[in-house]
């Protein structure tokens, strides 16, 4: 069921920020103003201004997403405090705390910070948001619905925890990424074409991905299912459940990702 959403403004219009408003489109967007000085074109169902000083006058946004890079919020965030009221802040940037976002905003600002994922580009993202104790339950609602137009939305109450939820959940999609040009490398090592080592890497992937989500059991036991004693493919895990290999490197892989969005809050 579609609804007609507030009006919206969205500053930066990247792979994400444009696949939050693929998703908005489809909701009912009503009006939409875009704040992005790299954009040539309007994007579909959008007005599209190069800075800040060219919103146009009168345009009263229900919600504004900040969907710019965390290095560019000290420069940007303080030309959108006149927005802080009604309207809620809905922030995308790693690492950047609620608090420090005040700071910038106005102590009235109602801001929600979240940390999505870019299978939100085909409607499969997983969203963790975390909400101010100033957000209202009605600009928490809008929130909810403008995060879950592009996959699942979770909330936290422990800000801190967007931290390694940035690493698992914001980066995960890179891991995934990597494991499929992994397999697609070690098939032609061992004398697959090309052409044949890619299609297969990449609909290992996929389909492992689909299975996942469309089954009760957990990842452990469809590994098990997948697992004949003593065949081959328990001969591959034993070298990558070695303690030194997967276990060790996604440990310290996330620990270190978990640590660079603390870095970004400062």
């Amino acid at each position: 069921m579609t609804y007609m959403l507030p009006p919206l403004l969205l500053v930066g219009c990247g792979k994400m920020g444009g696949a939050m408003l693929a998703g908005w489109r489809e909701r009912g967007l009503s009006q939409a103003v875009v704040v992005d000085p790299f954009l040539s074109a309007p994007p579909p169902g959008a007005t599209l201004v190069k800075a800040a000083e060219e919103i146009p006058a009168g345009f009263a946004p229900g919600a504004i997403v900040l969907a710019i890079k965390p290095q560019e919020a000290a420069a940007a965030l303080p030309l959108y405090a006149r927005f802080a009221g009604p309207a809620v802040f809905v922030s995308i940037m790693a690492g950047k705390t609620i608090a420090g976002m005040a700071g910038q905003l106005g102590p009235g600002a109602a801001i929600v910070r979240a940390m999505p994922n870019t299978p939100a580009a085909v409607r499969q993202g997983f969203t963790v948001a975390c909400a101010a104790p100033s957000v209202t339950p009605a600009q928490r609602a809008l929130a909810d619905t403008l995060l879950g137009a592009t996959g699942e939305v979770a909330w936290v109450e422990e800000e801190g925890l967007l931290d390694p939820v940035t690493a698992v959940s914001g980066g995960g999609p890179a891991y995934v990424f990597l494991l499929a040009e992994l397999l697609e490398a070690a098939a032609r090592e061992q004398g697959i074409p090309a052409d044949l080592a890619r299609r297969m890497a990449r609909a290992t992937v996929a389909g492992s991905g689909a299975l996942l989500g469309a089954s009760a059991e957990d990842a452990a036991q469809l590994r098990k299912n997948v697992t004949s004693p003593k065949g081959t493919t328990e001969r591959a895990l034993a070298v990558l459940m070695d303690q030194a290999a997967w276990p060790d490197a996604i440990s310290r892989a996330i620990a270190a990702a978990t640590a660079r969005s603390r870095e970004l809050a400062g």
